[in-house]
């Protein structure tokens, strides 16, 4: 099982994404949180989930983002870290972790 925390930003409602794989691609996709968009995405999140469909599919497009409709603002980046949660349980790529940070110029 691998596990993501993720601090999406000013809303501050902090999420803890875990994916478990079950069998050689199906993976389901547990969220821990306070934000009431994302746990109705998770429940429109028809589980498991191919693994391999999620994470070969175009940005933007799949079983993921199609729940992420639920979701109230564009950037948030939950979508795109349950699909690299995703990515890691099956073996896609390496658990290495990824930032946004705003510089001033």
């Amino acid at each position: 099982m691998k596990k993501l925390k993720v601090n999406p930003g000013v809303c501050g409602l902090e999420c803890i994404i875990c994916a478990e794989k079950e069998g050689r691609k199906n993976v389901t996709v547990t969220v821990e949180t306070k934000c009431g968009a994302v746990k109705k995405m998770i429940e429109a999140l028809e589980q498991p989930v191919d693994g391999y469909a999620v994470c070969f599919e175009k940005p933007g497009r799949g079983p993921v983002y199609q729940a992420a409709e639920n979701l109230a603002h564009g950037a948030c980046p939950i979508p795109s870290a349950i699909t690299k949660c995703i990515e890691a349980e099956c073996g896609l790529a390496l658990p290495r972790s990824t930032s946004f940070e705003f510089v001033e110029e």
